[in-house]
């Protein structure tokens, strides 16, 4: 196992080429475009702040009022080291989650993949939205995440209505 210096020195390592800073700074300079363009679109959403991570994940809340009056939200979540986005339905806190993860227990949910209650664990459902995100063309990236996202939005207040 390495010691905190070697890891340090590592960090430092890779931090002197510039390639990383540059790397992150362009994921938070497209998240932070993709909140704007959502927000500017969507008036009806409730976005929350860019949460930026500690290069694990990037993401903010995108929510219909029809999500949030039931203390549910949807993040679209930069997942790092997988290089890939996701859409996830989460709760305002633990009880609301394990309430909701039951109930889509019970529910068809198609595609989506239903979380289980453990610790770390901060979604309800899941679904990719992007497993090969193509940053040099941010424009097609934006519409195909606001495509998928609208879907999922769309399709979780359908099965909650059921």
């Amino acid at each position: 196992m390495d010691s905190m210096n070697d890891l340090i020195r590592e960090y430092t390592n890779q931090l002197n080429t510039g390639r990383i800073q540059e790397a992150y700074r362009g994921i938070m300079s497209f998240m932070s475009d993709l909140r704007t363009y959502l927000t500017e679109r969507y008036p009806n959403y409730v976005t929350g702040s860019l949460y930026f991570g500690y290069m694990d994940m990037t993401y903010f809340a995108f929510s219909p009022t029809a999500l949030r009056d039931r203390k549910l939200k949807i993040a679209i979540v930069y997942l790092h080291k997988e290089s890939r986005f996701e859409v996830w339905l989460g709760a305002i806190n633990r009880k609301v989650q394990a309430k909701y993860i039951e109930f889509f227990r019970l529910k068809n949910i198609g595609q989506y993949k239903l979380s289980q209650v453990s610790p770390g664990v901060d979604s309800i459902l899941e679904s990719i939205l992007s497993d090969r995100p193509d940053f040099d063309n941010p424009e097609e990236l934006k519409k195909e995440i606001e495509r998928k996202t609208i879907e999922f939005a769309e399709s979780v207040t359908l099965m909650l209505n059921r």
